[in-house]
């Protein structure tokens, strides 16, 4: 999905709260913002999507600019920074709602996904069990989950900063 604004993916891997901090720190995010998708329902509750049947998983919507930063890259960055090869888990987060996916808007998406998917394939021991789905809705997050690492950085130093610690080390050049 292209705006004026720039290029649209939308990505889960995990809580959706590690990969909002992690995209905010690279030149040419344009935004991110959590929220839900793939789920069966429309406008769902934090109640019902935690209940874990709705189908809708934890995401970030990344709108990028692909005159700084291609898909390809915000992909590897994505691989590096969750473990694709867990079903519906990320660490201490267990659930549907926590599975490693990527809606892609379009064909062309698609194909630059399968490519990325392969040769993240390479660096990981188990298989990648992302899904990869047509993007059909996404619904932001309560103002709660929004910028936790802001919020609320007690939890960060846990869960998130080891993640941010990995991302600055292989992707520096890339931080804004």
């Amino acid at each position: 999905m292209v705006n004026t604004k720039g290029e649209t993916i939308v990505l889960g891997g995990g809580c959706f709260w590690c990969l909002d901090a992690a995209y905010k720190l690279i030149k040419g995010i344009v935004s991110v913002e959590e929220g839900y998708s793939g789920g069966s329902i429309k406008n769902p509750t934090d109640e019902q999507i935690y209940s874990r049947d709705t189908g809708h998983v934890e995401v970030v919507k990344v709108i990028f600019d692909p005159q700084i930063i291609k898909l390809g890259d915000i992909l590897e960055i994505f691989w590096t920074i969750h473990d694709p090869t867990t079903l519906n888990r990320q660490g201490y987060d267990v659930g549907p709602q926590y599975r490693s996916v990527i809606f892609y808007i379009d064909a062309s998406q698609r194909s630059v996904i399968e490519t990325s998917t392969q040769k993240a394939q390479k660096v990981w021991d188990n298989k990648i069990v992302t899904e990869v789905a047509k993007f059909k809705n996404f619904y932001p997050a309560s103002e709660y989950h929004k910028n936790y690492k802001t919020n609320r950085p007690d939890y960060c130093q846990i869960i998130i900063n080891p993640k941010l610690k990995k991302l600055r080390e292989k992707f520096a050049a890339r931080i804004a």
